[in-house]
């Protein structure tokens, strides 16, 4: 008989934002060393915006208002789009082994995943359900946001619960796009979201019970054990280094914004259930049908992440005529998993772009 496999559950509390990030890069990491089991880990933030790995900052986030609250921002290592976390909104993120899951697609363990802490949340009291592409709600609304990628043999996947939480500041410290809110017939972003407070009132639960809802979902889905453990020396150790040379400085968090326009960069966009791919592009040549440059933005999932700066890398030089070839070939060579985007999406976005000369 096989042994069955354990889950490890954390619970970090609250920690600054970047940190926050580094310390699920630590775990992954951990993970793929075969140093640490398959990992729970519950989490809160401060006041902090979180851009997606793939959007440009400025766009998505109000950066002057965050700095007069004290909001912090930061950037995360999964894609999607840009959240706002506080103390009342609790995070949870996963790494869980490709053997632990089974092999499967992105696509199809995102509903799996997603099902579990719809399971966990409805455990509370409220009738929550998975509504592709990655969003838990109660009626409609959104009670919970996810994403994840695969690294090697590593799935990593976050998700939140809005427990409790000002959605006045949320609004204020979003960009949230007008068309987002208009495919969903809405007037203002916090018509979309809704929390646990809202809906059981005083009979909302602590932190505990939650995380214990939570844990016995995911624990009853994939048939794991569960064991209470904490950060490892070692990771929290990377976890430092992560945050000082890479997740927490600047660079990172503020290293993809929009170009300015008046630098001549050509501007297409793609929307899709996936979300919306911007590309910009930068011409060279005589007759202008080179690629000098790229930068792929958005609010989509591919797996693993740095994948895009492969391709932004693979497209400079390329001719114009040869973009589309490019493109498939280079997504068919890498083996890119993606989240209800295709390659026609990104060749598309590209092409659009094209066609704002």
């Amino acid at each position: 008989m096989s042994e069955q496999k354990t889950l490890r559950v954390l619970d970090t509390g609250v920690m600054e934002g970047r940190l926050n990030i580094a310390i699920g890069q630590a775990i992954v990491e951990a993970h793929q060393a075969g140093r640490v089991a398959d990992t729970l880990r519950f989490l809160r933030f401060p006041p902090t915006a979180l851009v997606g790995r793939h959007q440009a900052l400025g766009q998505e986030i109000n950066l002057d208002y965050c700095r007069e609250n004290g909001i912090g921002v930061a950037r995360r290592i999964t894609g999607g789009g840009a959240i706002f976390m506080e103390p009342g909104l609790l995070g949870w993120e996963l790494a869980l082994h490709r053997q632990t899951l089974g092999v499967k697609s992105l696509p199809e363990l995102t509903r799996e995943l997603c099902e579990a802490a719809a399971d966990g949340i409805s455990r509370l009291g409220v009738a929550a359900r998975f509504r592709p592409r990655n969003d838990i709600e109660v009626d409609g609304r959104k009670i919970s946001g996810t994403g994840g990628f695969f690294d090697g043999d590593t799935l990593f996947f976050q998700g939140t619960v809005l427990v409790d939480m000002n959605p006045t500041v949320m609004v204020s410290a979003l960009r949230v796009p007008q068309a987002k809110l208009e495919k969903r017939q809405l007037d203002s972003a916090q018509q979309r979201v809704v929390t646990l407070r809202e809906l059981l009132g005083d009979k909302t639960p602590g932190l505990v019970q939650i995380q214990s809802a939570l844990t016995a979902a995911f624990s009853d889905r994939f048939g794991l054990e569960i064991v209470q453990g904490e950060l490892t020396g070692e990771e929290r150790s990377e976890a430092d280094q992560l945050f000082h040379e890479e997740i927490g400085t600047e660079d990172f968090v503020g290293g993809i914004e929009e170009p300015s326009a008046a630098r001549g960069d050509l501007t297409g966009r793609q929307t899709c259930p996936g979300g919306t791919i911007t590309s910009y592009l930068r011409l060279e040549g005589p007759a202008q049908n080179r690629v000098r440059g790229a930068l792929i933005t958005g609010d989509f999932f591919v797996t693993p992440p740095r994948i895009i700066y492969d391709l932004e890398s693979r497209l400079r030089g390329v001719y114009l005529d040869d973009l589309a070839e490019v493109v498939r070939a280079f997504f068919q060579e890498a083996g890119v998993e993606v989240l209800s985007v295709s390659t026609d999406d990104f060749i598309a976005s590209l092409e659009n772009a094209l066609a704002d000369q």
